[in-house]
């Protein structure tokens, strides 16, 4: 199996059936394999820097009711709560303060925020912090929405795809949302210009190793600049409540295959994989990512934004969560670095990585 990673470390690239062997078949010795490849590629593109991004979860209402996530529109048990425009300026000053260059807006599709709330919002974070890039993560938009967002100054839009599988789309998803415009909605932010981020859930309920290597095939095939993925976490209140986990051994895995298959993209860490294992996101850094998120929220919503149970770091100041951060990235040897750690389109291994 090693000459199947040896190959992907050369072409960037497996079949579908590649891939899924590769999946179903790893094991310890063969995942510490694939991660020595995965650090070494990481380094020729982003050295030992790791980007920090500022989380701004601002709203937790949301008009879909997938069945995975604990702020689902018929979940009647959470305390919904949006954030004020002074709110989020705050957040972003507070965290500009800390050394902050990216903010990542992140909320449920929530139909209070307008485009024209979201444009004026953009216009305001960018203005008074034109230096920083904003990240947004708001879910499916019409092409017009995502074109005004870009307009309006925002840099990268996240959005997981989630499965690129149509059949396992639809299991985990109601029927008022299909793959077909989960799709469209990632081809129009990457024409549109954006820093474009997909991902998908380890482990998520039906899932298949054949699943996963489509998924692999798919963001080939996209080449975003920017994939997050994490295990699955059940949420106690949904329809998956009582099914597994997805596994830390497995998301690790995947982290290094995304980085061979993208050798220079924006790799995160997840708070989710910090989640399910006490030392998850260096784990996550030394199978090949190089960003995390520490949360910028205020303290008081951190506890109602909770996709899925059991999520960390809902009661730490936003200091605390970057100094801890500091402390656990050098722990491992890596930097976490003042930068909007944008992604680099050419190897920089000879470049002064603290750019910004």
């Amino acid at each position: 199996m090693k000459k199947l990673i040896d190959k992907l470390e050369k072409e960037t690239v497996l079949s579908k059936d590649e891939y899924k062997y590769l999946i179903e078949n790893f094991t310890p010795e063969l995942s510490e394999y694939l991660f020595e490849k995965s650090r070494e590629v990481r380094h020729k593109y982003y050295g030992h820097d790791i980007y920090i991004r500022g989380l701004i979860e601002f709203t937790n209402f949301c008009k879909n009711d997938c069945l995975y996530c604990g702020i689902r529109c018929s979940n009647r048990n959470v305390q919904r709560y949006r954030l004020t425009e002074e709110d989020i300026l705050s957040c972003c000053k507070n965290g500009h303060e800390l050394g902050f260059r990216t903010f990542v807006l992140q909320g449920g599709e929530d139909p209070y925020f307008t485009c024209e709330r979201m444009t004026g919002l953009i216009q305001k974070i960018k203005h008074s912090f034109p230096e920083c890039a904003l990240t947004l993560s708001v879910g499916e938009k019409s092409t017009e929405e995502y074109q005004a967002y870009f307009d309006a100054g925002a840099d990268r839009y996240l959005l997981r795809h989630e499965t690129a599988n149509d059949c396992h789309y639809r299991m985990i998803h109601p029927e008022s949302m299909s793959p077909e415009n989960r799709k469209r909605c990632l081809y129009d932010l990457k024409r549109i210009g954006f820093q474009t981020g997909c991902g998908f859930m380890v482990g998520s309920p039906f899932q298949t190793a054949e699943n996963l290597a489509e998924d692999m095939l798919f963001i080939k095939e996209l080449q975003p600049q920017m994939v997050g993925i994490g295990p699955f976490i059940p949420q106690h209140d949904t329809p998956f409540a009582d099914k597994k986990s997805g596994t830390l051994e497995l998301t690790l895995f995947m982290l290094g295959l995304l980085r061979l298959t993208l050798p220079n993209v924006l790799l995160p860490s997840t708070t989710a994989l910090g989640t399910i294992h006490p030392k998850g996101r260096e784990l996550g850094i030394l199978a090949g990512a190089n960003v995390v998120m520490p949360n910028l929220s205020p303290v008081a919503v951190r506890n109602k934004y909770l996709l899925y149970d059991n999520k960390i770091c809902t009661g730490d100041e936003a200091a605390e969560c970057k100094n801890c951060m500091q402390l656990r990235m050098r722990s491992i040897g890596y930097n976490v670095v003042v930068s909007r750690g944008d992604y680099k389109e050419k190897c920089t291994t000879e470049e002064n990585h603290n750019e910004i």
